[in-house]
């Protein structure tokens, strides 16, 4: 890695820093256990705005920083670890001291991931990596394969959701050392669990970013974004540092892959683009591995995913947007916001996105005022994570609300079985498995006009709710302690319907491990049919191996119109004897999901 601070074997430090916006760059050394700085020391200055030098006896665990001549200090952009927090002393860290114990560990394939979105601080008390490493055991039972970590790269303050990371290299401090993360992955790995990444690559958060006191060139002014001047991946340095650090988090802590928020954010026309460049990069290091890389795009790219012609150079999946917008508006019929374009007809766009994975595929978005999308049918299901929940979709509402406080327990489960046994990879976020009814609002810890300018943001942005201006005055302070108190996860509540959930999530998982998990291998499941009509859900996918893979749902409640009983054998029904009930019209909010012969 070009960057940071380099332990090598016989006991020096190379230090290295891109600074091409300043003449001199000194490095302040401190002792294990010491304040910084006690030996200065000027770096050498080398080409195109580098930086660096080489000093014997630096051993891991020592503190440092970098001065510049206007007497900022500064940490180490690249640091591996952080004493306390981004405007504390980075560290020397020596990334081969932790002796891995799942040695053989490969990965598993994509086809088999069952993900579990979690928050390391909220995931209970007192949070962090090792609170992670106590939930596994729970999770490895319950029939999940992949934790994903929502971002833990450092950030300001000492709570946060982590999307406003500026030391994309260090492990948060707050949440644990490096060691104490590769000890986590490890015993996911001696699980069988996969362990994903959350990496923000389109900004760096608004405070405790010392990038454009030095290296104004790393951002590209003449494109604002909402957090300040884009990212210039026109740089190849800028490039460089982004694409290490893919390979950092599956290298140095062998995690299974990483998940890319909001790319798009980026703007960036080279040839080849950087998220081509990092999918290409992260394949050609990783032959021997299972690793993954999964996207949040908006724009609903499908050239980007595995099943097109990106040769070595795809994304195994899409977060799928329009998938859970469908679904939440069939259950809950809510209409505002983003929900304006699933609202008509929200079955029939649930089924569009089951069958083919984007609903909107170049279709005119009438809330964008704009086409969106491009053409999916020929994509695998397995290029699309499903979910009726995860941070944002319930974090980015005015109160943190969960499903289970917007809609009725039987509405849940039934489009739970639709998550959990559509042959799109599912994902269950934190506290979902039981049907939690915490709240997981937006949270943070700026100061000043920084927290002033984040609580007139979250305001206006809910201004486009209809219901807001019931819930403006309680309207949670994302800057107050006891809002992140309200989202950290309680043990698993003791009432009869969290045990039901509990069960039944079990259930479906062990069906889904069964019987679904074996016709996706090999991508034996090609793209769905859809034949679903006002409330009833009808999909079939049909397999390689012949028959078809079909779901029929009644996603209402009342009395549900006669439907084509399915044949074949029945892998769920939500109520027994639904399956023949089908045909004279079922009651109330079920599910279906057969097996069906190819005739």
């Amino acid at each position: 890695m070009p960057f940071g601070a380099e332990l090598r074997p016989d006991g020096s430090t190379r230090f290295r820093l891109w600074a091409p916006d300043v003449e001199a760059v000194t490095l302040l050394l401190g002792q294990h256990g010491a304040p910084v700085p006690l030996a200065p020391l000027p770096l050498e200055r080398l080409d195109d705005g580098w930086f660096g030098r080489t000093v014997a006896g630096v051993p891991a665990g020592t503190p440092y920083r970098y001065r510049l001549p206007d007497g900022a200090e500064v940490p180490d952009p690249a640091s591996r670890a952080q004493q306390g927090g981004p405007f504390g002393p980075s560290l020397v860290c020596d990334p081969h001291a932790y002796d891995w114990q799942a040695q053989g560990w490969r990965g598993r394939p994509w086809h088999e991931a069952v993900i579990y979105e979690l928050h390391c601080g909220a995931i209970g008390r007192p949070g962090g990596f090792a609170a992670v490493e106590q939930r596994l055991d729970h999770l490895a039972g319950l029939g999940v394969t992949a934790v994903e970590l929502m971002p833990v790269a450092d950030f300001a303050g000492s709570r946060g959701w982590g999307y406003d990371g500026v030391l994309p290299f260090a492990p948060a401090s707050i949440y644990g050392t490096p060691d104490e993360l590769k000890r986590l992955v490890d015993a996911a790995h001696r699980r069988g669990l996969m362990v994903f990444l959350d990496v923000v690559y389109n900004h760096f958060g608004p405070a405790g970013n010392f990038l454009p006191l030095y290296a104004r060139s790393f951002f590209d002014p003449a494109r604002p974004t909402p957090w300040g001047p884009a990212i210039d991946f026109r740089r190849p340095e800028v490039r460089a540092f982004f694409r290490h650090n893919a390979l950092y988090w599956l290298e140095e802590f062998r995690f299974d892959g990483l998940r890319l928020d909001a790319v798009h954010a980026i703007a960036d026309g080279s040839r080849p683009d950087i998220l081509t460049e990092i999918a290409g990069a992260v394949h050609a290091a990783f032959p021997d591995r299972h690793i993954h890389l999964v996207l949040e795009n908006d724009r609903n790219e499908a050239r980007r995913l595995a099943g097109t012609p990106c040769a070595s150079a795809c994304y195994d999946a899409q977060w799928n947007d329009d998938l859970h917008h469908a679904a939440h508006a069939a259950l809950t019929g809510e209409a505002d916001g983003y929900y304006a374009d699933y609202a008509d007809a929200p079955v029939a766009r649930l089924g569009r996105a089951l069958a083919e994975g984007f609903a909107y595929q170049g279709d005119w978005s009438g809330r964008r005022r704009a086409p969106r999308g491009e053409p999916s049918a020929h994509l695998p299901p397995t290029a699309f994570v499903a979910f009726l929940q995860n941070h944002d979709q319930i974090g980015n509402r005015p109160l943190g609300d969960r499903l289970t406080t917007l809609a009725e327990p039987a509405a849940i489960e039934a489009m739970t079985a639709v998550l959990l046994l559509a042959p799109q990879i599912p994902l269950l976020f934190m506290g979902e498995e039981w049907g939690s009814h915490q709240p997981f609002p937006f949270f943070c810890d700026f100061e000043g006009e920084l927290a002033d300018a984040v609580r007139h943001g979250r305001r206006e942005e809910f201004e486009q709710f209809a219901g807001f201006a019931d819930a403006a005055e309680t309207l949670p302070d994302a800057l107050d302690p006891a809002t992140f108190e309200a989202a950290v996860l309680q043990p698993e509540e003791s009432d009869p319907l969290a045990a039901r959930r509990l069960d039944l999530v079990r259930r479906l998982l062990d069906i889904r491990q069964r019987s679904v998990m074996p016709l996706l291998a090999a991508r034996g499941i090609g793209p769905g049919i859809d034949r679903s009509r006002d409330r009833m859900l009808d999909v079939a996918w049909m397999l390689n191996s012949g028959g078809w893979l079909r779901i029929i749902a009644h996603l209402a409640p009342g009395k549900a119109p006669a439907w084509e009983a399915p044949s074949g054998e029945i892998l769920f029904e939500s109520a027994p004897g639904l399956a023949a009930a089908l045909a004279r019209g079922a009651e109330g909010w079920g599910v279906v999901v057969a097996l069906e012969p190819a005739a």
